[in-house]
């Protein structure tokens, strides 16, 4: 089936989620700076419950259960950190008020825009079998996804997929003084709904010297 017949077809399925993932898009669209992008995640984060985390979680670790091994123990932590890592971060940054890191406005708004546009489709592209996005087989945990990838990229400034995060082939992300590099950021352009599209990482031509 086509790509985009299969989001469409989808998107009939679940009605409801459609349309609470294009509202919940249009409005994380609306921040110009980084503390209103802060602020609307943490909402979006809340409506959450216990229960979301935990089916996330558990979906998560069965995911990489069926990874190989020993790539399966080298990234399982990352995955982790990746997604409840910063979610923690994400919800202690937005409570803790007086101590935000945070001023000015959001990185590259063209980009962000971009970002957002892209979250209604991403959220019903399944068919992705990439063994960095194991958690995405479904709309709610990927729009979960997007926002956590929204507070990394364009609140903290950070790479969607953390430093020392390693990827087949022995490739890792890495920081490189201020900056961030990785090896497969360009590799991604196809993958319309990929966060590599959209991360402030830059492209590494090599890996750094060891």
């Amino acid at each position: 089936m086509n790509p985009d017949a299969r989001v469409s077809q989808l998107m009939e399925q679940f009605p409801t989620e459609t349309t609470l993932i294009r509202t919940t898009a249009l409005r994380i669209s609306s921040a110009t700076t980084k503390v209103d992008l802060l602020d609307i995640l943490a909402e979006e984060i809340g409506y959450y419950s216990n229960f979301d985390l935990q089916l996330i979680g558990g979906r998560l670790q069965n995911e990489i259960r069926k990874l190989p091994s020993p790539y399966r123990g080298a990234i399982s932590p990352y995955f982790t950190e990746q997604l409840f890592g910063m979610h923690h971060a994400l919800l202690l940054m937005h409570r803790s008020k007086v101590s935000r890191p945070l001023s000015g406005p959001i990185r590259d708004p063209v980009t962000f825009r971009e970002f957002c546009e892209i979250i209604p489709d991403g959220c019903f592209s399944w068919d992705d079998q990439s063994d960095r996005n194991v958690y995405l087989r479904n709309p709610k945990m990927r729009l979960f996804y997007y926002l956590i990838s929204a507070f990394t990229m364009f609140v903290l400034d950070k790479p969607g997929h953390p430093v020392g995060m390693p990827f087949p082939g022995g490739f890792k992300v890495e920081a490189r003084g201020v900056d961030y590099y990785c090896l497969i950021r360009d590799k991604e352009k196809e993958v319309f709904y990929s966060i590599c599209n959209f991360c402030p990482a830059k492209q590494a031509e090599d890996p750094a010297p060891i």
